[in-house]
């Protein structure tokens, strides 16, 4: 079982602590003897420890830096919702697969913003903008926010801001089991909280020091039980040798251990494996022995926003990927909804 992260390093900027998290999380982490450093920002971060690339990357992967969140605009985030809501950055787990490789690029530590008043405020505005239309904010575009907020309760605190709003709905989605402080939150129907689940294979090769499925279904069943709506994400859906008995395998895990009586509002958002040319080079650097196919011969050439491209799989392959998870879906969830394939 994968316990709770814990930094191996902190870093702290100056403006952080004049906001109460800042002030507690220095408390926090000076009680637990984790050495912190100060930063005038994230970008000034210097001599993570290590010997060579592979040393600091794993380092980096377990140190935090606590800040201050500047920009106060949000990014879009569709399909998944219309705005993200900046609470953290970056990740402690190893999916090799994962866009963050390149969008946190050479600075693949985990940031955590302390001035989530200004964060919620900036959030009410834009809700004020759609009003009357509902406006749902992903917590999860950029960060597995689940898996340091038992550190931090930024997303407690996040998820209880949203059920008292009018207009707001709150979404994100975690591949850890750590959901036990987040079952009281008073949410009242206003948070989808959705879990990442794969097969045995994808998970085996392709996410470290991550829960495993069983657990992930576990934490999902007592967020059900706790009245949350609740969703699952399966994604990357990766074509691998035995790939229908391995997704096959994985609903039927779900089917067992989630009660009928929990299923009554449950949602799948399905997304193929892709990669762009950027992320496959810093894949191949972070992680040299990776089993992941990245050859960009066998895969179908999709344009991206921002004008960067994404190799997808081929149409047939996409046609064959929907078949069979509808199909499995409709087995086993009737009366779930897909809401997506990307």
């Amino acid at each position: 079982m994968i316990a709770p992260f814990v930094p191996q390093l902190v870093y702290m900027e100056p403006r952080a602590l004049e906001y109460p998290l800042g002030k507690q999380l220095n408390k926090k982490f000076t009680d637990m003897g984790i050495e912190i450093r100060q930063t005038t920002s994230h970008n000034q971060v210097r001599n993570i420890p290590g010997k060579n690339h592979f040393q600091q990357y794993r380092v980096a992967k377990s140190t935090l830096v606590v800040g201050v969140r500047k920009t106060l605009k949000f990014d879009t985030s569709k399909p998944s919702a219309e705005y993200a809501i900046p609470l953290a950055t970056g990740c402690m787990g190893h999916c090799q697969y994962c866009y963050l490789q390149t969008t946190m690029g050479s600075k693949p530590y985990i940031r955590t913003y302390v001035n989530t008043d200004e964060i919620f405020n900036a959030a009410d505005e834009y809700m004020q903008e759609r009003a009357p239309k509902e406006t749902r904010f992903e917590a999860a575009c950029t960060s597995d926010i689940v898996g340091i907020d038992h550190l931090t309760h930024s997303l407690k605190k996040a998820i209880e801001h949203f059920g008292k709003s009018e207009h707001g709905k709150l979404r994100f989605v975690t591949k850890y089991h750590h959901v036990d402080h987040l079952l009281d939150a008073d949410h009242r129907g206003k948070t989808r909280f959705r879990f990442s689940i794969n097969a045995d294979y994808v998970i085996k090769h392709f996410e470290h020091g991550t829960s495993p499925l069983n657990e992930r279904i576990n934490a999902a069943v007592k967020v059900a039980k706790a009245g949350y709506p609740l969703g699952f994400i399966i994604a990357p859906i990766y074509l691998h040798e035995g790939w229908e008995k391995g997704y096959y395998t994985m609903f039927e895990k779900l089917n067992k251990k989630l009660p009928q009586s929990l299923r009554h509002n449950v949602t799948f958002e399905l997304i193929q494996h892709r990669f762009t040319k950027p992320a496959k080079r810093v894949i191949q650097k972070n992680y040299p022995m990776t089993k992941l196919e990245l050859d960009e011969e066998k895969r179908k050439y999709k344009w991206g926003k921002y004008g960067i491209g994404k190799y997808v799989y081929q149409t047939q392959e996409q046609e064959m990927i929907q078949e069979t998870f509808h199909r499995y879906k409709d087995e086993f969830f009737p009366e779930s909804k897909i809401e997506y394939f990307t």
